[in-house]
């Protein structure tokens, strides 16, 4: 299928919500390639999960793989944040997602990989790309739209690691950045907007590694017809802050400038209308192939008192495999 544009893709969006009729989206970084199909009308080498919406049955791994990875040097790394930092000094950018694109291979397939991965939202596209992701983007019942920034990660296992995390002052100018930037976005298409919980902790499992990580809930309250322009709504919010930055669009303008690579899918969104609900992820924890060859996609957030090792390592300890 060709991919729509953005604005045939957005209104695109808006029929089929309109129709009540369940589908899938998938909006890349910059919402210039959107895909939005019935979901009876999906091809048989498209998957999702988003939490316990799936079209596909669990399978369990039985086979070993292995897995390796080489990501960018350290001194190519800092160059492009000190271009970041640079721009903080400025005014710029007060938070950037500053993200690499780092060579892979394993022994097990894109769809292997996929299928095995432990995630809440998955998809797999085609043997092009795949993500596992921990993290929401929006999902509306009834009328009521929530959103999950997620900013702040640690090794599980380093002594006293939830308290660490949660007393770090970089994280935490990071993570308020972060709310302050989707409440204003959640003003933008509804009212009544609520931090309902505010720097909560969960664990996930980061291949190895168990990873804590910070995200708040932040809702606001939408027109009744809201499912009658879905993808007007969904088209305000983009792109994700919590993977772009604040301000949002000089931000985005700067990662175009200093990143290496195109983003692509990778932190784009994707997500499911039921004909009532809709749930959707962020494309974090993202693997495409490219000529027969895999690269993961990993970043992290950038302020004014990042450290550059600091920051290098996390974009390493974010390349993994979510497997058992």
């Amino acid at each position: 299928m060709t991919w729509l544009n953005k604005d045939n893709g957005f209104e695109r969006i808006n029929t089929l919500a309109k129709q009540r009729t369940p589908f899938l989206f998938i909006i890349s970084f910059d919402s210039e390639r959107i895909f939005a199909k019935s979901l009876n009308e999906l091809d048989d080498d498209i998957f999702y999960k988003l939490e316990d919406w799936r079209n596909y049955p669990v399978q369990k791994r039985t086979e070993t793989f292995t897995f390796s990875r080489s990501p960018v040097d350290f001194i190519t790394y800092k160059k492009a944040l000190d271009s970041v930092l640079e721009e903080i000094r400025s005014g710029n950018t007060y938070l950037l997602n500053l993200t690499f694109r780092t060579p892979i291979e394993s022994s097990f397939t894109l769809k292997e990989i996929f299928t095995y991965a432990r995630a809440k939202f998955k998809l797999y596209f085609k043997d092009e790309f795949i993500c596992f992701s921990p993290e929401r983007f929006v999902e509306i019942e009834e009328n009521i739209i929530a959103t999950y920034p997620m900013k702040g990660t640690i090794d599980a296992h380093l002594p006293n690691a939830k308290e660490t995390i949660l007393s770090d002052n970089k994280e935490m100018a990071e993570h308020v950045m972060i709310v302050d930037l989707m409440r204003n976005d959640l003003g933008i298409i509804g009212s009544d907007v609520k931090v309902e919980k505010f720097r909560y902790v969960e664990k996930i499992k980061a291949g190895e590694k168990e990873l804590l990580q910070i995200s708040s809930k932040i809702t606001a309250v939408l027109p009744d017809n809201w499912r009658d322009h879905l993808g007007t709504l969904l088209s305000q919010l983009l792109p994700a802050g919590s993977i772009s930055g604040t301000p949002k669009k000089s931000t985005v303008n700067i990662i175009n400038h200093v990143e290496n690579f195109e983003r692509g899918f990778y932190t784009g969104v994707f997500g499911v209308f039921d004909g009532k609900s809709l749930r959707s992820g962020v494309m974090i924890r993202f693997i495409e192939k490219e000529n027969e060859k895999l690269f993961y996609k990993s970043g992290g957030g950038i302020t004014i008192d990042s450290d550059a090792k600091s920051e290098y390592d996390e974009l390493i300890d974010k390349i993994y495999l979510p497997l058992e």
